[in-house]
């Protein structure tokens, strides 16, 4: 059976994933459970290119019609997941820049009043 071109595709892109996922945790700019979960989703879509009609499996597995159904359910709950966790990301970055504006501020407050103090200390 000769290959679809969307095969070739989603092959290169899992290939492009891996290498990529590797290489943000190589610079520590991932962690290793999310290059565990990356290189995953990778190898998932990498054996999906080679073989579609495995999504077949998986559709009478969980009970749903068609295999294009899990994957788009899959994709969308997956999806979901990550805006979640990129909204909490986002609130506790918010929650510890706003603490650091505040150390800051107390920090020049302090600074500013030991200045006047010396000043006046020194016109004395």
């Amino acid at each position: 059976m000769a290959m679809m071109l969307y095969q070739y595709i989603g092959i290169i892109i899992g290939i492009i994933g891996i290498i990529y996922s590797f290489l943000r945790f190589r610079d520590s700019k991932m962690s290793l459970g999310m290059l565990f979960v990356w290189s995953i989703i990778w190898v998932i879509l990498i054996g999906l290119s080679l073989d579609p009609l495995a999504t077949g499996y998986f559709a009478s597995l969980t009970g749903i019609g068609r295999g294009l159904d899990v994957v788009l359910i899959l994709g969308l709950i997956g999806s979901f997941y990550l805006i979640f966790r990129i909204y909490n990301t986002l609130e506790n970055m918010e929650q510890e820049i706003t603490h650091l504006v505040r150390e800051i501020a107390l920090m020049r407050e302090n600074r500013d009043i030991e200045s006047k103090e010396d000043e006046e200390d020194n016109s004395k």
